[in-house]
């Protein structure tokens, strides 16, 4: 979250903030009602316990001369009664402006382009050639169920809409992709962590996921929320800690769980939008100096599961009124989709400065005193969407896929998917 101090200083830049994102202006307008009132409270507080004060000496000095001092005691329960009615209303106000606070966006990276929606994020580069097929290519889950390695039907009669099974060499080749993945960050620097995929509240505050987006997110018994992404359970891995040494990379498979809220219609086939879903994500914790180049190293690194994979892609900078609630800046990286004919979307590469240290508690220790982390996290990558990218990309006229190359060490050795071996 911002900082009230900064927000207090700088509402102006805030507003300006708030309106490139295209957001609401409402909720800063009233964390500055609060704000000043918590101040003017504050300030009659104080001088109330000012004035307690003296009257306190004055009873002492009463009784040290043996007067009555019966009439400055009932003013001192009075004052002290004004003081505890003003120290609720300052707690009301301090919780009042925390939960606004919560609710307020990030402020956009100046490197962030400005514009109103994703029609305008900026296309960065490109990586290889879409493919020219000599036949109309089919949609992945034509292919997969004509392979039967994906089973949605069975999957709508287990859990429902939104769900698939992986089967034979569809659950092999899931596999394959998660441990390919994480052996490639594990090379590039990365410690992998396990983490658990039940959170609890103060965790998805952490990372910005509650309050704003509580909606999407699968609530369970005992307080617990299903991760929506690993980013929730490793980010707040450090939370009300100091971290000794930076940069610390982190990289980990997690299942994943959203409810995509309002998205209806959307991606209704297929494994493009799932409820449940299998990701590899990479975390960063950096130093505020270093953050923006650790994000394009980030970036890099999520870039090179494709290129060994060898699968078209592009990455795009998103503009600000396309930018997620807690990043400051984001690269999309999109994949070639030869049946959709466009590019969708693998991964979202984010620094988020200061905003989720802030919100978790994460900082660290300079010659000047503590001082919040950057953070910074993206997907490395979607596995499910990597796996629709390898059906559409690698098709054959016959109906069977090809395995990347780099991939076929884990599958065990397998070159290709047929309709004969599954």
């Amino acid at each position: 979250m911002l900082e009230l101090k900064f927000v207090r200083n700088n509402p102006e830049a805030v507003r300006e903030a708030l309106r490139k994102r295209r957001a609401s202006t409402e909720p800063l307008d009233r964390l500055l009602e609060y704000d000043r009132a918590w101040r003017e409270a504050l300030k009659e507080g104080d001088a109330l316990k000012h004035q307690r004060n003296v009257v306190s000496l004055e009873i002492a000095k009463l009784k040290k001369e043996n007067k009555d001092a019966s009439a400055k005691i009932e003013e001192m329960r009075a004052i002290s009664d004004r003081i505890k009615a003003i120290d609720e209303r300052l707690r009301e106000y301090e919780s009042r402006m925390q939960d606004l606070l919560l609710n307020i966006p990030n402020i956009p990276s100046s490197t962030t382009p400005l514009g109103k929606d994703e029609t305008e994020n900026v296309v960065v580069r490109t990586w290889g050639e879409p493919r020219e097929f000599t036949f109309v290519p089919k949609n992945h889950w034509d292919i997969g169920e004509e392979l039967d390695i994906l089973d949605f039907k069975r999957a709508v009669k287990i859990s429902g809409e939104g769900f698939v099974v992986y089967k034979g060499l569809g659950a092999l080749l899931e596999r394959a992709l998660i441990n390919f993945m994480l052996d490639v960050h594990i090379r590039q620097g990365y410690t992998e962590v396990f983490p658990p995929v039940l959170m609890n509240e103060r965790a998805m505050i952490g990372t910005g996921q509650l309050p704003k987006f509580r909606e999407d997110m699968y609530a369970c018994t005992d307080g617990f929320y299903l991760a929506p992404t690993a980013e929730v359970p490793v980010t707040n891995l450090f939370m009300d800690e100091y971290i000794e040494s930076l940069p610390v990379y982190l990289t980990a498979y997690t299942a994943c769980f959203r409810r995509e809220a309002g998205k209806h219609g959307q991606d209704t086939r297929g494994i493009i939008r799932q409820h449940q879903f299998d990701k590899v994500e990479l975390v960063k914790f950096t130093t505020p100096e270093t953050s923006y180049e650790e994000h394009e190293k980030l970036t890099r690194d999520a870039e090179e599961i494709l290129q060994l994979l060898k699968l078209p892609y592009r990455v795009i900078n998103l503009c600000t009124g396309d930018l997620g609630f807690s990043a400051a800046k984001t690269y999309d990286i999109e994949v070639w989709v030869p049946a959709q004919g466009k590019y969708r979307e693998i991964s979202s590469c984010s620094n988020f400065e200061s905003y989720q240290a802030r919100r978790a508690n994460i900082r660290y220790r300079t010659p000047e005193g503590p001082r919040f982390v950057h953070t910074l996290n993206g997907s490395g990558l979607a596995v499910g969407r990597t796996v629709v990218a390898i059906l559409e990309n690698y098709q054959r006229e016959d109906g069977s896929v090809e395995i990347p190359e780099a991939l076929r060490p884990y599958m065990h050795g397998i070159t290709e998917i047929t309709k004969d071996v599954s």
